[in-house]
């Protein structure tokens, strides 16, 4: 069933926990994500959005998560990453997306709350729930690199951003960055803390692959709601289909490899669920 609504994320924060957001790619990804949701009975976003669009076809993607998540037994939000169109907004809330996120970060700062503020208001006219950002987050959504974070979050902009766009969640730049880097990023937990004091909303943490979990217990503790997953689950499909190839190939058996990456993900994917949905605890 679609998770309809802003009040999961907030009941999120207020408990301790964090509500996952899966980058989807294809069916048997997006397959996964559903599975892990079911198995473990938490709710999940499926982040199918601008990046995976150009490889699986916005209509394709998003109708494909809709209708897994519609179907599901357990609760399932489809939420569009990273967005910068307002075109594109508009089709996924006329499609029935339950959240966007609209990425005006590459802009003036006066421009970004002007966007931002527009798709806020088309967003909560369908129901839909918005998240923005002031400082984008360094490295490749889609590919694992060695990014290094270098601008962050303003904590007091952020509050003044907030509440000129009227924004349900801010994605925060605190030292995270996409993918895996060879050390663990040194997360500012004090901006961190004091962005919270300033906005009072829900936070979202981008770039969480690899951070230990005592770093996303403490990013939990100071306002983080919604954390975005997405190398592990790749990592975790390429493995399995890599391993399934050559019994795969000597009997051009393409069901086995499509099933071994959906497995890994459901695994991989319900890790995290249980992860985040326990961090309140020490």
């Amino acid at each position: 069933m679609l998770l309809e609504g802003f009040a999961p994320i907030v009941e999120a924060q207020r408990a301790g926990r964090a509500i996952p957001g899966f980058v989807a790619y294809n069916l048997e990804t997006a397959q996964g994500i559903v599975t892990a949701a079911e198995q473990t009975g938490m709710p999940v976003l499926i982040q199918a959005g601008s990046s995976a669009f150009r490889h699986a076809g916005r209509r394709e993607l998003a109708l494909l998560c809709l209708d897994l998540a519609r179907h599901s037994s357990a609760a399932i939000g489809v939420h569009l990453d990273h967005c910068r169109s307002l075109e594109e907004v508009d089709f996924c809330l006329e499609v029935g997306y339950t959240s966007v996120m609209i990425d005006g970060s590459h802009l003036p700062y006066e421009e970004n709350v002007a966007l931002t503020a527009e798709v806020a208001g088309r967003a909560h006219d369908h129901g839909a729930w918005v998240e923005a950002e002031l400082v984008g987050t360094a490295g490749d959504e889609d590919v694992s690199s060695a990014a290094i974070a270098t601008a962050m979050t303003d904590p007091a902009l952020s509050r003044e951003f907030v509440a000129a766009t009227g924004i349900d969640a801010l994605a925060v730049a605190i030292g995270n960055v996409h993918g895996f880097t060879p050390v663990e990023p040194r997360i500012d937990l004090a901006r961190l803390e004091r962005i919270r004091e300033m906005t009072r909303i829900p936070l979202v943490l981008h770039g969480a692959s690899g951070l230990a979990p005592e770093t996303l217990r403490a990013c939990v503790q100071r306002g983080v709601a919604k954390v975005n997953v997405n190398t592990e689950l790749r990592r975790a499909y390429l493995a399995a289909v890599s391993d399934a190839l050559p019994e795969a190939r000597a009997t051009a058996d393409l069901v086995a490899s499509l099933a071994a990456g959906r497995g890994a993900v459901a695994d991989a994917a319900a890790a995290m669920v249980r992860l985040l949905g326990r961090l309140e605890h020490p």
